[in-house]
């Protein structure tokens, strides 16, 4: 039985482009445009975000993933790979960015966002009366400042 599906997942030359003539370049391509993206939207994003720890996080989960997942199928387009190796490394780096942004980080984004609005509903309670941002006056009267004394030369 002629399995041409199997047979190419491991043919000699690797995952190159006298064996993949169709996929290679856009593989390839699309591997180093993606990378590099996802290095300008990680600092893009960071410094937007900075004042917020569980979306920074969350990006740089995105970033160490896209530079493994990324790199990697640059380096099996560089070094010939079994093409198996660029299919494997392609489901588990999309089943990943996947987990990440819709499995691990939303409960995280959400407790967040409730501790935010907590502290902003304490925030106007505590300063819902105009007369609570001014300061009393004290009654009792300030210590008069002693100088000191010049110093005696010899």
């Amino acid at each position: 039985m002629n399995q041409p599906f199997l047979d190419s997942l491991f043919l000699d030359g690797g995952f190159s482009p006298a064996n993949f003539p169709d996929l290679f370049y856009p593989v390839a391509a699309a591997a180093l445009v993606l990378l590099a993206a996802t290095v300008v939207l990680y600092n893009v994003q960071v410094r937007r975000l900075h004042h917020h720890p569980p979306l920074v996080a969350l990006q740089e989960w995105l970033l160490w993933t896209g530079l493994t997942v990324f790199g990697l199928l640059l380096v099996y387009s560089v070094f010939k790979f079994y093409f198996i190796f660029v299919l494997v490394t392609l489901f588990i780096g999309l089943a990943t960015f996947v987990w990440v942004r819709f499995v691990r980080f939303p409960p995280l984004i959400e407790s967040y966002n409730q501790a935010l609005r907590r502290e902003r509903f304490l925030s106007q309670k505590r300063f819902h009366d105009p007369d609570s941002t001014i300061r009393s006056r004290s009654r009792t009267k300030a210590k008069p400042k002693v100088k000191a004394s010049p110093r005696k030369r010899n």
